[in-house]
């Protein structure tokens, strides 16, 4: 099995038994998962080895949030402590934890209906509101506002590199005719709405970091567990609401699904306690972001990491289609 965790080491600190099975979990796209298989039961063991996320200090910090949000009732899966108490092993430099193994499945927003879609959108304003009561205040935590929106000169830039990396790309591909397609397409676009760039976002709070359908699991119809905090930090609570739907509720032609997006917005709001206003103006803010972003492109060209690319053709159309129908959008989510 490639990257095979020290599993003699690990089940040592805990008191989980003996390892008799461990398969890879493949939806993770930072960092890595397994279903262990124990002599005292099943667990999901999951080694933080993106970089930018594997500090024990914050993850021992996201293991804290979770323990006191199982607390609130929040659906949860806090981790498993170890013999010393600490819910974070590290073993030869990498670190690990322990959890529970819940048996569910990941459902889009395709397969929810219109009532589910209300339950998802309380669901993820219950998570924001839990999260103040048992986080830090913004203030006491370092930070007031959120970032600067994206520079359109900057994205320029890198639209121009990115061309000329996939021009370079031998053999040349279907990829590389659609990339080349949306990176001179979002170049217009921008072009033409330069002018809209939003102001720096105003107050933020806790938020998920990463709330889509492959760190949700169902049981039934029922959420059973919001997974992988890794994200966990300050940043304005709205926009999460807004990026999610357009994970949750994006089609494969690249628009959203608009009478579900109202249904889970409607809920979220009632729920969080935010405003038409707040969410309209993470609306914007969230619209920019996508015109600005090439993540998926960058891992493509520069990494040579092609995980992402299935996610590409909706999410990069999603953008067009979002600037042609902006004010419905707006509409669905603070009307």
């Amino acid at each position: 099995m490639p990257h095979a965790p020290p599993l003699g080491a690990l089940l040592r600190q805990y008191a989980a038994g003996s390892a008799v099975a461990c398969e890879p979990v493949d939806q993770g796209l930072l960092n890595r998962g397994y279903r262990l298989c124990t002599t005292r039961g099943r667990y999901f063991l999951k080694h933080h080895f993106d970089p930018e996320t594997a500090d024990p200090a914050a993850i021992a910090r996201q293991h804290r949030a979770t323990e006191r949000l199982a607390g609130l009732g929040v659906p949860v899966a806090p981790p498993l402590p170890g013999r010393d108490g600490r819910t974070v092993a590290v073993i030869g430099g990498h670190a690990y934890a322990l959890h529970p193994w819940i048996d569910g499945r990941h459902r889009h927003g395709g397969q929810l209906t219109t009532g589910q879609c209300e339950r998802l959108g309380s669901l993820l304003g219950v998570v924001h509101a839990s999260l103040e009561r048992v986080m830090p205040a913004p203030a006491r935590a370092g930070e007031k506002a959120a970032a600067d929106s994206a520079d359109p000169a900057d994205t320029f830039t890198l639209i121009d590199d990115l061309l000329g990396r996939v021009r370079r790309h031998r053999p040349a591909d279907t990829f590389d005719e659609l990339a080349r397609h949306r990176l001179l397409e979002r170049r217009a676009l921008l072009e033409q709405h330069a002018d809209r760039r939003p102001p720096r976002g105003g107050s933020v709070g806790w938020v998920h970091g990463d709330f889509h359908p492959f760190n949700l699991l169902y049981k039934g119809d029922a959420p059973a567990a919001i997974v992988d905090w890794d994200r966990l930090g300050l940043r304005p609570r709205a926009e999460e609401a807004v990026r999610a739907a357009a994970i949750f509720f994006v089609r494969p032609v690249g628009a959203l699904d608009l009478p579900k997006v109202r249904a889970y917005a409607r809920a979220y709001r009632r729920t969080a306690g935010a405003t038409p206003s707040q969410l309209a103006a993470a609306v914007h803010r969230v619209w920019w972001e996508r015109l600005n972003d090439f993540w998926m492109l960058r891992w493509h060209y520069e990494r040579g990491d092609t995980r992402a690319d299935p996610q590409f053709p909706a999410a990069s159309a999603l953008a067009v289609w979002w600037t042609r129908e902006y004010d419905a959008v707006c509409e669905a989510f603070a009307g």
